[in-house]
């Protein structure tokens, strides 16, 4: 019976889709780009904003905050691989309109946190931050699995398979509205919780991204153009005696290529983790996580301890989103063209600069070297995440190999807030923890130089070797 429903879900419903006036894959695009930005209370730029008001109500450090928010990440992240493999079995519409359900869900919990653990007080004489802790660590949990794992994975690979002539420049474009809105969405937030309140700014966060978003997906998504009877990049799909006769011309024209050099070399999970370079794109795009959840979650006390005020702080996204929109945007116009090893070298240079910049943020040089360098980076890393799983290791087990590298990124952001938070309690200052991201940025730098990439081919590069 369950296998049932799915099997309805999984296809063309509740109308077609073929019929739309557009080619389905914009409206794809669409939803992918709001799954994007609906995450944003999952992501640490909407739950920075709220950390302030968490450590007053709550009774918790600075610190402890930051474990709790270390930990309830990175349990998030031990499950992500298996929300891959369940996105490859049940489909996009399913794994969108869960993940949003439950991101809503776990943004009501959080909300009534300090409710519960003052009524358990009072039953009980504790200290408060005993109940708060592992309530906002659970909430953590929830809001990282369902918003930052499951939903921006899950939101980029059905867009993924929409698209492939033009990957890159739909991608650049879905990116130019999502950096804008994840750059304002602190100081809307923000905004928000100034006129509202923490709680119910969690609250209607909750009904915009819980029952509006996860209706949306339910009745808009469709999880590939073939359910449709479309193809790829538009156009109607070949009936089944056309595709017979398609298939045969093409194998009869096709030369005996080496699969290794083009995305039609689908690996299982199993032959990627045994890939260098694999290791080497997640441990980079990690990385950025890693030092760029610091420096938001913290953005606020850095930017004090800098001398600058909370309006600096959430202004500085600002200048750094137009820099991550136009390398964006260039970049992933030119990864159709373009190989993308330069893309993960000028990347991790780039988060270098930043690094420099942030240790001397009380400078406007170093206030705009960060803002340059966490730019180029950021754009590049928006690029690399999305294209270089499927164009080196193909479609078919797509689901579980980002889920892995999503459950590393993670992983990352876990312990970056943490790092920082420690390194102002030994030493007295959080540009202690940036010494710390830039020696590993420049262990990264140098293994991206050695390691070989023989998988890394352009599209174009692809198409042109097809033909001859």
């Amino acid at each position: 019976m369950f296998s049932k429903y799915v099997g309805r879900l999984q296809g063309d419903w509740p109308y077609r889709a073929g019929r739309t006036p557009i080619f389905y894959g914009w409206i794809i695009a669409f939803i992918s780009t709001l799954g994007f930005l609906f995450s944003v209370p999952g992501q640490t730029m909407g739950m920075a904003v709220f950390a302030d008001a968490f450590i007053a109500s709550f009774g918790l450090s600075r610190t402890e905050l930051s474990a709790a928010y270390m930990l309830g990440t990175i349990g998030s992240a031990l499950f992500l691989t298996k929300a891959g493999r369940l996105y490859d079995q049940l489909g996009a519409r399913i794994m969108l309109t869960v993940s949003a359900l439950g991101l809503g869900c776990a943004l009501v919990f959080i909300s009534g946190i300090d409710l519960v653990a003052q009524q358990v007080v009072r039953w009980v004489e504790v200290d408060l931050a005993i109940i708060t802790f592992p309530l906002i660590l659970l909430g953590y949990f929830g809001v990282r699995f369902s918003g930052q794992g499951v939903m921006t994975s899950v939101s980029t690979n059905m867009l993924l398979l929409w698209f492939k002539r033009n990957r890159g420049r739909v991608l650049g474009f879905r990116g130019i509205f999502i950096s804008l809105g994840f750059s304002l969405s602190p100081l809307l937030l923000a905004a928000l919780i100034d006129d509202f309140g923490w709680r119910d700014s969690l609250l209607l966060l909750a009904v915009v991204v819980g029952p509006g978003f996860a209706l949306i997906s339910f009745l808009v998504v469709r999880d590939r153009p073939e359910v449709c009877n479309l193809q790829i990049d538009g156009g109607r799909a070949l009936l089944k005696d056309e595709k017979a006769i398609a298939e045969s011309t093409e194998s009869s024209s096709r030369p005996n290529l080496d699969l290794s050099l083009n995305e039609r070399s689908d690996m299982g999970l199993a032959q990627v983790r045994r890939n260098g370079v694999f290791w080497l794109y997640s441990s980079a795009l990690s990385m950025h996580a890693l030092f760029g959840t610091a420096v938001t979650f913290h953005i606020v006390a850095i930017f004090a301890e800098a001398g600058r005020s909370r309006d600096e702080a959430f202004a500085y996204f600002i200048p750094q989103a137009i820099i991550t929109v136009v390398v964006n945007l260039a970049a992933s116009t030119l990864a159709d063209y373009v190989k993308l090893k330069p893309f993960l070298l000028v990347m991790l240079m780039s988060f270098l600069f930043g690094a420099v910049g942030l240790m001397n943020l009380e400078t406007n040089t170093g206030y705009w070297f960060l803002v340059a360098g966490f730019g180029v980076g950021g754009g590049l890393w928006g690029t690399l995440s999305n294209l270089v799983f499927i164009r080196q290791f193909g479609a078919t087990h797509l689901g579980e190999i980002t889920g892995l590298n999503t459950a590393l990124t993670v992983f990352g952001s876990a312990i970056g807030p943490l790092i920082f938070s420690v390194a102002l309690d030994l030493t007295g200052s959080m540009f202690n923890a940036a010494f710390i991201c830039a020696g590993l940025l420049v262990v990264l730098l140098v293994v991206a130089i050695l390691i070989r990439q023989p998988l890394d081919q352009s599209p174009s590069a692809m198409v042109g070797h097809d033909q001859k």
